[in-house]
């Protein structure tokens, strides 16, 4: 298993906690608060992406 520093938590409301977390080979990774074991990984430029994308509203029909 990488090594992976984690960023607190982003939480919304109730317990849907979600976090962030990079390692030294460039890759970033996301989970669920709590279950950093089952985690979801990409490049650091792939969730650069994800998040820029988001802001720009184009997952705005998710919501």
């Amino acid at each position: 298993m990488p090594e992976i520093t984690w960023e607190e938590p982003f939480c919304a409301e109730g317990n849907n906690c979600f976090r962030i977390g990079t390692d030294s080979d460039n890759n970033a990774y996301m989970a669920i608060a709590g279950q950093e074991d089952h985690y979801l990984t990409d490049t650091r430029e792939a969730l650069r992406t994800l998040i820029l994308d988001i802001k720009a509203g184009r997952a705005d029909h998710l919501l």
